[in-house]
């Protein structure tokens, strides 16, 4: 078991997902850190695709370490952008803190993979502040907004799609884009989707939010979502966008691929809560290397990574709302942590070799333990 004395070293390894460029620390962030009395090390190359090169870590005070294994070994803090892959699984240490979106409910293996390491995993995703998830949010906002450009890219004939502008011109009605969902990533869609002059119709459950949205969002339109209205609204829809997120859980699947089979040949579909199972029966996860397949005629686009592709903007965003909590775990301890900043005990996962979060351990039916500070 790794022991650690305050401040922890912290560990920042590059990310290894297929075409993952963000990196979780910033070499602002890392100065910010060296300036507290922590010890910083990053792999080799970690900040590159995020245009942040070696140099800038090593004048903000970080150590610039040779590979992965390296600062797995070394650090007691591992911070990271994505879910550790198979071989940053064998490298993690019992004892070791993991600070980085897990989406641990979609997946079984990993979820059972990681509590077996023994090290405390604090996802993102699950830290919540009221009904926000102050972490996710960042993401959420630029998946959002990404997910009206791929979808109305992949419209276009040459990539397969009916031929559909979304924006329309004079005296040709514009396309049609239906988003799931009204939170974070729903409205930051529909903020494109109407910026570009798209008949945009958003579903929601919540009239408190749909009054908002009506207030916020002029121009998009309202429905409440059930059933119904999606068997009535899919057929005459261009670009279904799946907007779901239940914190910490799967996303429940709204459209079943008998649904689907009522959209018209050649229309997208972009689920942007494939991390979290996905919103739509026939999703599965893509990259952004391959990052559609069709179904019943419908394009689908289901990237599980999809703000890596704008790497520098993600990578400034995100780390501007994890870095206080990196800080105070650095500094104070994950339980001290928890104690000061009571959310951060929403986030973590696992620890001590227990599943911790009662929402992931109900997704795979297994069993929840409260964590043992």
């Amino acid at each position: 078991m790794m022991t650690a004395e305050l401040p922890l070293v912290v560990g920042c390894p590059r990310e290894i997902k297929s075409q993952e460029s963000r990196v979780a620390l910033t070499p602002g962030g890392a100065r910010q850190l060296v300036r507290q009395g922590v010890t910083v090390c990053v792999e080799t190359g970690a900040g590159e695709g995020a245009a942040y090169p070696d140099s800038e870590y090593i004048e903000a005070g970080a150590e610039i370490l040779n590979d992965a294994a390296a600062v797995f070994g070394r650090c007691d803090l591992i911070v990271k952008v994505k879910e550790p892959q198979p071989e940053e699984l064998e490298m993690l240490q019992d004892g070791q803190v993991l600070f980085t979106y897990l989406h641990l409910a979609a997946d079984k293996g990993l979820t059972e993979a990681i509590v077996k390491t023994g090290v405390t995993g604090i996802a993102y995703e699950t830290v919540q502040v009221g009904r926000r998830l102050p972490l996710l949010e960042p993401m959420s906002e630029v998946a959002g907004r990404m997910s009206v450009m791929v979808g109305a890219y992949h419209l276009a004939k040459h990539a397969g799609g009916r031929g559909t502008l979304l924006g329309g011109v004079p005296g040709v009605l514009p396309g049609r884009v239906v988003i799931l969902g009204g939170g974070t990533c729903g409205t930051n869609a529909a903020k494109v989707a109407t910026g570009i002059g798209a008949d945009t119709t958003i579903l929601e459950v919540s009239s408190e939010r749909m009054t908002w949205l009506d207030t916020a969002m002029p121009g998009a339109k309202t429905l409440y979502s059930s059933e119904s209205a999606l068997l009535e609204i899919l057929p005459r829809t261009d670009l279904l966008i799946g907007a779901v997120l239940v914190p910490g859980a799967k996303a429940p699947k709204l459209v079943s691929r008998e649904m689907l089979c009522s959209m018209r040949e050649g229309t997208v579909l972009v689920d942007i809560a494939v991390d979290q199972g996905g919103c739509m029966e026939t999703t599965r996860p893509t990259t952004h290397e391959s990052p559609v397949f069709t179904e019943e005629g419908v394009i689908h686009y289901c990237v599980a990574n999809m703000p890596g592709a704008f790497a520098r903007t993600s990578t400034q965003a995100l780390t501007s709302v994890t870095l206080p909590y990196l800080q105070l775990l650095a500094t104070a301890g994950v339980k001290r942590a928890c104690e000061l900043s009571p959310e951060l005990g929403g986030g973590v996962n696992c620890m001590k070799g227990q599943l911790t979060c009662r929402e992931v351990a109900e997704a795979h039916g297994l069993v929840y333990s409260a964590p043992e500070w």
